[in-house]
This record gives C-alpha cells, sequence and structure tokens, in this order.
C-alpha cells in the first residue's frame, strides 16, 4: 500500500511537474509572438516622440508660415534678409548698426547660406527668397515646440505635456513672432532647447555642455538673450557640486570656442577685429541710447507689455503659479527677473520678453491640467480667442508694407522699361523691407533715421526734417525735375499736405494698399503708390 501512494504520489509530481513545464513554454511562446508584433506597430519616433507629433507640429508652423503675411518690426529684415541679400548679391542697403558695428554676421551667415545655395542652383527668384528663410525658421519653431512637449513629459507626464503643448501653440503670440527672422525669433528658438537639456529636477534628457553651447549661441547672436539665463546658470553653478570643474571644463571652453567663431566671422565680414557683443550691450545697455528710438515709463511691461503678449493666458498664467510644484519656480523667478531688467531701460517692445514666454506656457499648462467642471469651456476660449487675434495680426494688420513691395517687384519684372524705374518711399524709415524683397538693382531710396551718437541735444535725423516741412523738404531735395524718382511710395495720412507737390510734378496715383485699422502717428491706415507721367500720357483720377 505504501509503495503504491508512493507511485501514485510520484505519477502525480510528475504529471505537475510536466503540466508546469508546458504552462512555461507556452508563456515562452507567448512572450516570443507578442514582441514583433510590438515592433511591427507603425508607431516610429523623430527627435525622441511620435512621428504623427512631429510631423504633425512641422506642418502646423508651415501653415502658420504662410498665413502671417504682416510686417512687424523692421529688424526682421533689416538685421537679417537685407544683410543676407548684401553678404551673396553684393547689393543692397546696410543700417547704421553694421557701419557702428553693433551687430554681428553670424545670424545673417544662416540666411546668406540659403541664399547661396539657392544662386548656386538658379533658382533665387524673389519669391523664393522671401519664403525659404521663413519656413527654415518655422521649422526650428517646431524643433522647440517639440522639445517643449518632449521635456514636460519627463518632468510630468504625458497629460501635463499635452496642456503646455497646447498652450504653446495656440498662443498669439508665439503664432505672430514664431516664423518671423528675428533675433529674438533665434533667441526663443534656443532658449526652449537649451532648457530642455538644463539640470531641472526630474529631468532626463540633462546635458551642460549641450545646454551651455545653445546659451553661448544665443548670446552671440543677441546678446540680450543672456539675461533669462542669469538666474538659471547661477541656480546650476548653486547646486552643482564640482563647481571649479563645471566652470573650467564647460563654461569657460564653450564660451571661448563660440566667442572665437563670432569674432572670426565678424573678422571676415567687417574686415576687422570687432567684439559686436560688447558693442551691443555698450550702446543699449550701459548707454541707454536705444531711447532714441522710444521710451516706455518703467511699469510697461507689468501693465501693457507682459499682458498684451500673454494675452488670455493671463488669468490661466495666474492660476499656474499657484498650482506649480516647487521645482518650478526657478522658471517664475525667471520671467519676473526678465520683466524687471528690461524695465530698467527706456526702450521697450514686445518682443523683447518674447523668449520667456515658454516658460509662461508651462504654468498655463498646470492651470489646464487642474480644471474640472471648466476645462472644455477654457480650452474653446483659449483656442478661439488667441486664434481670432493671430489670424487678425497674421493677415490683416500691418500688411501694406509688404503688399506695396509686390507690387514694386511687379515694376522689376513685368515692365519693359523697368531700367528707367526709380523709387522713393517717403514713409518713416525702415518701413518696408528692401532689396531682399525685390531682388533687382533698381535704384530705391528711403529717409533715413540713424541716431546721433556725438551728443548734439537737439539732433534731427532725414525723416525728421522732412516731415516738419514735407513741402519744403521736397522742393530743395527735387529742385531739378530730372532727379524726380518715377515711382513715390506714401501712406494716406501724407497726401493732402504733399498734394501741391503731386500735381505739380505730374504724380499719379496708381495703386492703393490697405495697411491698418488702428493708424497712428506718421503711419496711415492705407499706402498709396504714385507714378511720375509724361505730360502727354498724364489722365485724371
Amino acid at each position: 500500500m505504501r509503495q503504491e501512494g508512493d507511485d501514485s504520489r510520484l505519477f502525480f509530481r510528475g504529471f505537475q511537474n510536466r503540466s508546469q513545464e508546458k504552462m512555461k513554454l507556452r508563456k515562452r511562446k507567448s512572450t516570443l509572438y507578442l514582441s514583433p508584433r510590438k515592433s511591427t506597430l507603425p508607431h516610429g519616433d523623430l527627435l525622441g516622440e511620435n512621428i504623427y507629433l512631429v510631423l504633425f507640429t512641422i506642418a502646423l508652423r508651415i501653415c502658420n508660415c504662410f498665413l502671417v503675411q504682416t510686417s512687424f518690426v523692421p529688424d526682421e529684415y533689416w538685421q537679417s534678409l537685407e544683410v543676407a541679400h548684401r553678404m551673396v548679391f553684393n547689393y543692397g542697403y546696410l543700417t547704421w548698426e553694421w557701419t557702428e558695428r553693433l551687430r554681428g554676421y553670424t545670424y545673417p551667415l544662416i540666411f546668406a547660406s540659403i541664399y547661396k545655395v539657392l544662386h548656386l542652383l538658379r533658382k533665387d527668384n524673389v519669391q523664393l527668397l522671401i519664403w525659404i528663410p521663413r519656413l527654415a525658421q518655422a521649422l526650428l519653431s517646431a524643433i522647440a515646440d517639440i522639445r517643449l512637449y518632449s521635456l514636460m513629459k519627463q518632468l510630468e507626464n504625458q497629460q501635463m505635456a499635452k496642456w503646455v503643448f497646447f498652450c504653446q501653440l495656440c498662443s498669439w503670440f508665439t503664432w505672430y513672432c514664431c516664423t518671423r527672422t528675428l533675433t529674438n525669433t533665434m533667441e526663443t528658438v534656443l532658449t526652449i532647447i537649451a532648457l530642455f537639456y538644463y539640470p531641472l529636477e526630474g529631468s532626463k534628457s540633462m546635458n551642460s555642455v549641450k545646454y551651455s553651447s545653445l546659451v553661448a549661441l544665443a548670446f552671440v547672436i543677441r546678446p540680450t538673450a543672456i539675461i533669462p539665463w542669469i538666474p538659471l546658470v547661477f541656480r546650476h553653478f548653486w547646486q552643482e557640486q564640482k563647481k571649479l570643474d563645471l566652470i573650467l571644463h564647460q563654461f569657460l571652453p564653450i564660451g571661448f570656442v563660440t566667442l572665437s567663431l563670432s569674432l572670426i566671422v565678424d573678422r571676415i565680414f567687417f574686415g576687422q577685429w570687432t567684439l559686436v557683443q560688447y558693442n551691443f550691450l555698450k550702446f543699449n545697455v550701459l548707454q541707454n541710447l536705444g531711447t532714441f528710438y522710444g521710451s516706455h515709463p518703467w511699469h510697461w511691461y507689468f501693465s501693457q507689455g507682459f499682458p498684451a503678449v500673454l494675452g488670455t493666458h493671463l488669468p490661466f498664467f495666474i492660476h499656474g503659479c499657484f498650482l506649480a510644484p516647487k521645482r518650478y519656480r526657478i522658471l517664475l523667478v525667471t520671467v519676473l527677473w526678465t520683466l524687471l531688467v528690461y524695465s530698467m531701460l527706456s526702450h521697450k517692445e514686445f518682443r523683447f520678453i518674447y523668449p520667456v514666454l515658454p516658460f509662461c506656457m508651462v504654468f498655463c499648462g498646470y492651470s489646464l491640467n487642474h480644471l474640472k467642471t471648466w476645462k472644455k469651456p477654457a480650452l474653446s476660449f483659449l483656442f478661439l480667442s488667441n486664434m481670432l487675434l493671430a489670424l487678425y495680426t497674421g493677415l490683416v494688420h500691418q500688411r501694406g508694407t509688404l503688399d506695396v513691395m509686390t507690387h514694386v517687384q511687379e515694376l522689376c519684372y513685368n515692365k519693359p522699361n523697368k531700367s528707367s524705374a526709380s523709387v522713393f518711399i517717403m514713409m518713416p524709415c525702415h518701413s518696408t523691407p528692401y532689396y531682399s524683397h525685390v531682388h533687382y538693382p533698381l535704384p530705391m531710396r528711403f529717409l533715413q533715421c540713424p541716431p546721433d551718437l556725438t551728443g548734439k541735444s537737439q539732433y534731427l535725423d532725414e525723416a525728421d526734417i522732412f516731415y516738419l516741412n514735407p513741402l519744403n523738404w521736397l522742393d530743395k531735395e527735387f529742385h531739378n525735375d530730372s532727379t524726380l524718382p518715377t515711382h513715390l511710395i506714401i501712406f494716406s495720412i501724407l497726401e493732402e499736405e504733399i498734394s501741391t507737390f503731386l500735381i505739380s510734378s505730374n504724380y499719379e496715383r496708381t495703386a492703393v494698399f490697405f495697411h491698418t485699422h488702428l493708424p497712428e502717428g506718421r503711419t496711415g491706415s492705407h499706402i498709396y503708390v504714385y507714378e511720375r507721367k509724361l505730360k502727354g500720357t498724364f489722365n485724371k483720377r
């Protein structure tokens, strides 16, 4: 009986073992079967993110690019495309900042490279010269958007990253600026990507060499880019245990290499050794000569600038500041520090604080993430309010100065007597782009407005003298009819004041372009093009 019991137990144990082996084999087989299916799912990655997310962001920014057909500030042309055009095609105009060596060639060199490639391929038609640089800027902005999303996914979770990403994409001011060829736009792009590598608590992508290299490059392109990074770099230095290694093996070598490259580039194009970053900071910060282009009260950024740039995101930003964890306090400190520093300078512009706008989107995302009952109305409100403002500023407000240059292009390429044409832009200086939007050596002129660097108490530039008494200025300037340009471009506000000159010199209005619903000062609601007619061909309007 005992032997039979032992045998039965052995048999049962053997059966159990065989059952376990079968189960193990089946489990192993199941794992092997499933693993290829995971790898064949239609989800790749690009820039460390889902390929569909990347393609969507790039496509959105390309649409963004073509839906911004207005002008913002002169620097988007005169400090980038105009300089690049002269570098490659050897004709154009450089503003006083280049003769005084306040600007460096590093940023225009990016667009000059694009122009050179188009020229070598014999594809340098004017439309490609206008749009390819902007599309390149749109692509860089898309990469920055994706990096912001990736960073928030590391620091929090995918849900949180989604709300920050939404806030970033629907920001009206980001939409308005992110495809423009402004140094501020490149500064913002480099700031976001550098933040991705910055050693924030919870970040898996921190890399001191990469982030400090990007900050150094941003400084070379626009020296004021260092302002938002002062508290961030100081925090990194304070928390770093090997402080001496951080300075000697990272910050100093990177700074030395970046500045050396900047010096070499500027030495090639200026013809002499120039540290443009020092000249820029000396003029705008130490001497505060930027006031020549206007000044605002110290509180302007807090009372007008920052609320306008944030737009309808403002209440969500304030709400998010109370909800965000302590580790994001450094981002809030950076925003406040930047606003305070720029408030000390008399000359203020909306675009100066653009680089800290993505920081604000982090707090807006926190606000949306914590909303429960009002989440859908809040999302609809944010999207609609921002898109209406983005489309208006991108397609309507201040578009005349670009439309009139399209008219000048037609004058160059569609008229048989184009060699005899000449254009005088009688508008506030740098109101329009120049040869980068014409790409033909057409004789053109505009009213000059360089600042006085000699310290005169009552200095007036050419534009100021003109607007004091336009008729008197025109009579002195064009005392001989042979010197009159064939075409005049003016704002509608000036027409009545110089009407006697227009009639006596046989000018006829040939084109009208809408510019803005909000005319102010020397800027009118429309732009008029006047063409000088021969006495035998003059027609009444």
